[in-house]
């Protein structure tokens, strides 16, 4: 009978060590020597999926309306038990995390009743002293899953609310199924820590717990592919509004090979002919040339009249020949004409 009792506790303690350990199995918790534990079942970007092992908490319960105040008159209860305020008047070691059984709705002109537990310690988990405080209890909490999601700093009212509207926009989306009625601000540090804090979330999942995105959005690097149609509608490189905007018409990106041919485009900057040799591609015979659908009127800078001048097909203006050799003629022989007075 003796052998059966001890296999028994030694079963119970087996465990008990299986829900509370070492601290040093997560990385996180560092204020205490031992740990709830925990095996982690997925994880996304957002959040994490955790599996719990069968636990005994000590809490207690505060109503007030913010949940800082309510956490910090039931830390004061919590704490003075695991330092000798029970029957045994045993010292027991802080464990963690803090749980905080936060409702999901809450009015603000109604106080909240907040739930503030402790892990108790692997040694007690089977038989725990009784607490000396009536308003001190032991919770059962049963094999669950849970949703988490964590964040640095402190675990405030506001703090704690907003992650927690974070990780159910995150588990709607994914449709993952929870319990919405209350979830638990998680507390893993001391209040004198103040840097790298760590908090959580809890959320309890019902049922199979989601770890996958149904909808896998496209990675930020790869390209959108753009319809054919679209290539094929899409209109080719559009016309210069003005004469800057067109890079084949300045003068500066031409070659000395096209300056005959371009020149025309630009009467102005056409090289000089000589005087006396009227330009090739000219007709000396101003009867054969025809003067196409489209003229164009021009200033003629030797006489201050206008003349029709005949527009080509590559719309380049060509003045009379013989007015070219006539003007040019008159102009030179008149500057190289010697004076017969001397």
């Amino acid at each position: 009978m003796a052998f059966v009792s001890a296999v028994a506790v030694l079963a119970l303690l087996v465990s008990a060590d299986g829900s509370v350990g070492p601290s040093t199995n997560a990385s996180f918790c560092t204020e205490s020597k031992e740990c709830l534990e925990y095996e982690l079942v997925c994880k996304t970007d957002e959040y994490e999926v955790r599996h719990y092992s069968p636990t005994r908490w000590v809490s207690t319960d505060a109503e007030a309306y913010f949940m800082g105040v309510g956490a910090a008159m039931a830390f004061r209860r919590l704490f003075q038990y695991i330092t000798g305020a029970n029957d045994a008047g045993v010292h027991m070691e802080m464990t963690a995390p803090v749980l905080v059984k936060i409702p999901e709705e809450t009015r603000m002109w109604e106080p909240t009743i907040y739930t503030l537990s402790f892990p108790l310690p692997a040694a007690y988990q089977d038989q725990p002293p009784a607490p000396t405080n009536d308003k001190l209890y032991f919770t059962e909490m049963p094999e669950m899953d849970m949703y988490v999601r964590s964040y640095g700093g402190w675990m405030l009212s506001v703090t704690s609310r907003l992650h927690a509207h974070l990780l159910v926009k995150e588990l709607e989306r994914v449709k993952a199924p929870y319990n919405c009625s209350f979830h638990y601000g998680v507390g893993y540090d001391s209040p004198l820590k103040l840097l790298n804090r760590h908090n959580e979330v809890w959320y309890v999942a019902e049922g199979e717990p989601v770890c996958k995105d149904p909808q896998e959005p496209t990675p930020a690097h790869i390209p959108r592919p753009i319809p054919t149609h679209m290539i094929a509608d899409s209109p080719s490189d559009p016309l210069p509004h003005t004469l800057s905007d067109s890079p084949s018409l300045i003068p500066s990106n031409l070659s000395s090979n096209e300056t005959s041919n371009s020149s025309s485009l630009l009467p102005s900057d056409a090289p000089a002919v000589p005087p006396s040799q009227p330009p090739a591609n000219l007709s000396s015979d101003p009867t054969s040339s025809q003067p196409p659908p489209s003229t164009l009127i021009s200033l003629d800078p030797a006489t201050n009249s206008s003349d029709v001048v005949s527009v080509s097909p590559s719309l380049a203006p060509q003045p009379d020949a013989d007015s070219w050799n006539s003007t040019d003629r008159s102009s030179v022989d008149t500057e190289v004409k010697p004076d017969d007075s001397h």
